[in-house]
């Protein structure tokens, strides 16, 4: 296999870490809403990724960064050409930030709705312009002989990356639910439970759709064989919330997004952004990869440090691993921050 080859794996990997984490994160954001009856319930729900949510956000940015290293022509053409879409979802990120934080700077009701408010918008939004993104991606692109996207934005929001937003808003969606459930005690996790089951049963319609349409457009016997697997995986994790198994719940839905996005990677090799005016024009592994010696030192360097990355994150997990419940909300007086509430 050849170090492009290598660093296109790699990069997969990242995207599906991301979404896997960053999934439940969205996940929870968005039940804020739909989940969570009152003030203190809210903050329940929010502690449970407050000790996790940006570190999280460090494997986008991982991501980001390997893309830009490792295939320099693929940055250029998706970051241009999707500029409004990626734009959006950076600045979502950014409030979202500042709302984890800011939300209990103050005791005012107004002032915590507002930022618990963003919270909810900022989680939706980007859990759905996500699919729309890498459904483009696989889909192909207006890309001309220069590498440069020539379509326009409305040309993004075709059928098909509609239907990957609405498959990654619901499977994040019900991943949160899932996780709700496994970390919080009490009336909320019982919510939770019944959440999931709506959830992951609107997912399971869309994804069943999205996929079979993937397959049968891009797929090979690799992205099918991922597409049993994120089908059988879903199914699991649905008989095991039903049953009160949160633990396995979480895991199988975790299995299913790593399915779901490793079958849309499995699709789109040896390209990385096919281009639909031309396939001689389009980004492939080759043709967009920066030279030799870049990405070998780019193989020393993450087989030095992603394994702490790993093992740094995994000790986080496990310290904050214990479920909470209104009762460890300190009456209505507001945390510090989100992950010391």
């Amino acid at each position: 296999m050849e170090l492009h080859d290598v660093w296109f794996v790699l990069i997969a990997v990242l995207w599906i870490g991301y979404f896997f984490l960053e999934g439940f994160d969205f996940g929870i954001g968005i039940l804020t809403k739909p989940l969570a009856r009152n003030t203190a319930e809210r903050r329940v729900l929010i502690n449970t990724i407050g000790p996790v949510w940006d570190g999280n956000e460090v494997w986008l940015l991982t991501a980001g960064g390997a893309t830009f290293a490792a295939f320099p022509d693929w940055y250029a053409t998706l970051f241009s050409g999707f500029y409004i879409p990626l734009l959006l979802i950076l600045v979502c990120l950014i409030v979202r930030g500042v709302a984890f934080e800011y939300r209990a700077k103050r005791p005012e009701p107004r002032w915590q709705r507002n930022w618990e408010e963003a919270i909810f918008w900022t989680s939706l939004i980007p859990a759905f312009l996500w699919g729309v993104a890498f459904a483009n991606i696989v889909r192909g692109v207006d890309i001309d002989a220069q590498k440069n996207y020539v379509g326009g934005f409305w040309d993004l929001l075709n059928p098909y990356a509609l239907l990957g937003g609405l498959v990654t808003l619901s499977l994040f969606t019900f991943h949160g639910a899932v996780f709700a459930a496994l970390k919080t005690v009490g009336e909320i996790r019982d919510r939770a439970r019944a959440a999931a089951l709506k959830a992951g049963l609107a997912a399971a319609a869309l994804a069943a759709v999205f996929l079979i349409w993937t397959q049968a457009d891009h797929g090979n016997g690799r992205s099918l064989a991922a597409l049993v697997v994120a089908v059988l995986a879903l199914v699991g994790a649905l008989a095991a919330n039903q049953v009160g198994r949160e633990g396995w719940a979480f895991v199988l839905s975790g299995a299913t997004i790593v399915a779901a996005v490793a079958m849309l990677f499995l699709a789109l090799f040896p390209d990385v952004m096919p281009s639909t005016l031309n396939p001689e024009w389009s980004l492939t592994v080759t043709n967009a990869a920066s030279s030799p010696y870049t990405l070998k030192l780019m193989t020393i360097v993450a087989a030095v440090f992603t394994p702490l990355v790993l093992l740094y994150q995994s000790w986080t997990y496990w310290v904050f691993r214990k479920r909470i419940g209104v009762q460890h909300i300190p009456g209505h007086a507001p945390a510090a921050a989100p992950d010391q509430g």
